[in-house]
Formats: structure tokens, C-alpha cells, sequence
């Protein structure tokens, strides 16, 4: 069995002093994906390099404090591809992949639009290139597991007050639109729903009012495959019973084993 965690940390060392990595070495996924680590790999200290008993690899952004993704992994991957090719987008760290034989694992952090319409248009933009990547990867012989904060919750279903929210960032009919396709016509499958069908599954709060005491919350974080996993996915998870976020790690259970090349 593989099991696969994302989480958004927002501050990958924010998260550490609230107990995310005493988590991580109880619960023991194989596979880790973080995004919004919010700093270099190089000012990281050796444990949150490389905690016990995995590989660490990171894409840090160019900006200090900004964004970035990283994977952890209990066994070596046969390759690590840091950038999705694109100057703007790389810079700010979104995109990193790790094959294990016909296996590849990406951790995602597709941008937000909710501080400014031009954030909201670099959104749209990204959203409009990753179209071409998801349908490459739809032509190879391999499977993917694209992990990740994709900052869109897809349907009413995936957020509490989904009326007062169809004109912003998140939930437009735009974005919605968009992830019908990635469900749809482009091949993928939302892992989450394949075994949870269960209203009020939300991976993020805002941090205003109560949002996470009531349980207020979007469901924006995924676990996205191709359909060749669709009879691999075993169990899904979304531990709250702790916080180290604005986001709470989502664990995933494969009918898989870790193979290499």
C-alpha cells in the first residue's frame, strides 16, 4: 500500500513549530508533497531538509518568503524534475515532479487570485498552460498523482457558503468550468470523491471570524490521477484533529508499491 500526503503549510517552518513533523514521523506517509513553504531550501535546518527516513527536494521560489513546493519521500525516485518549464511560473515555485518507475508524483501550487485582479489574471493564465501539460501527460505511458493546492473548490459541495462565494476567486464559474474539464474531457480523476462522497470535507479556513471552529471551510486541495489509478484508490483522510495550517493535511491510501526503474 502507498500512502501520500499534501499539505499547504503556509511556512514550512511556521508548520514545524506547531508540530507537523512529529505528525509526519507517527503517521509515516511514503510520499509527502508541501507547498507554500515560504523559504530556501538553503536556510532550512537539517531536519526539515531531510526529515528521518526520507529524501527531501525542493523548488524553492525566487522571492524570500514566497511560495515554493517540496516533496519527501521514503525511498530515492529514479528522477526529480524541478519547474513546469515556464520563466514567470518557475520562478515562483509551483511545480515539482519525482518518477518511481511508471509512477510520477507532483506537488502543485497553482496561484491565487483573491489578492488583486492581476493575480487573478496570472491564475487564469497559469490555468490556460497547465491545460497542454495535463493533456501531455495524458498522451505518455505513465500514471500521475498530481498532489496539490489547485485554489479552486470545484463544486457547491466543496465549500460551506457556496452562494455568497460565486463571485470570488475560487468558486468563479470560470475556474469551475475548468475543473470540469480536468474531470472530464482531459481524463483526471478527483481521488477524494472516489471514496468520499460526504459533504463538509474542507482542507482549508480562513483564518478571520471562526471559520475553522465551525467548520467554515473550502475543499481546494487534491489528489488528482490519471484514470488508470481510478481502481488503486483504497481510503481517503483529512486530519484536523491538530493544526499546523490554514490547511490540513489530505492522506491518500494506493493500492500501489514504490517501484524504480
Amino acid at each position: 500500500m502507498l500512502k501520500i500526503t499534501t499539505l499547504n503549510v503556509n511556512g514550512i517552518r511556521s508548520a514545524s513549530r506547531k508540530g507537523f513533523f512529529d505528525w509526519l514521523q507517527r503517521r509515516r506517509p511514503d510520499i509527502v508533497c508541501l507547498q507554500e513553504i515560504k523559504a530556501h531550501e538553503s536556510v532550512l535546518t537539517e531536519e526539515l531538509r531531510h526529515p528521518k527516513g526520507y529524501y527531501g527536494y525542493f523548488h524553492d521560489a525566487q522571492k524570500k518568503g514566497y511560495s515554493g513546493v517540496a516533496v519527501y519521500s521514503r525511498i530515492e525516485p529514479d528522477n526529480v524534475l524541478v519547474g513546469v518549464g515556464w520563466p514567470d511560473m518557475d520562478a515562483e515555485g509551483r511545480f515539482m515532479r519525482v518518477d518511481f518507475g511508471k509512477l510520477s508524483v507532483i506537488s502543485l501550487y497553482i496561484p491565487s487570485g483573491s489578492s488583486s485582479e492581476l493575480r487573478q489574471a496570472i491564475k487564469f493564465d497559469f490555468m490556460a498552460r497547465f491545460e497542454s501539460v495535463l493533456k501531455r501527460f495524458r498522451r505518455q505511458r505513465r500514471e500521475f498523482i498530481i498532489c496539490g493546492d489547485w485554489n479552486i473548490a470545484h463544486k457547491a459541495i466543496d465549500l460551506k457558503n457556496w452562494r455568497a462565494n460565486r463571485k470570488n476567486s475560487g468558486f468563479l464559474p470560470q475556474e469551475r468550468a475548468w475543473m470540469d474539464n480536468v474531470f472530464g474531457p482531459w481524463g483526471f480523476v478527483d481521488a477524494f470523491r472516489l471514496v468520499n462522497s460526504q459533504p463538509e470535507q474542507y482542507t482549508w479556513w480562513s483564518n478571520r471570524g471562526q471559520a475553522w471552529t465551525k467548520n467554515v471551510g473550502w475543499r481546494i486541495d487534491y489528489q488528482v490521477i490519471s484514470p488508470g489509478l481510478k481502481e488503486r484508490v483504497l481510503k481517503a483522510d483529512i486530519y484536523k484533529e491538530n493544526r499546523f495550517s490554514d490547511h490540513a493535511p489530505l492522506t491518500i491510501h494506493y493500492d500501489l508499491a514504490l517501484t524504480k526503474d
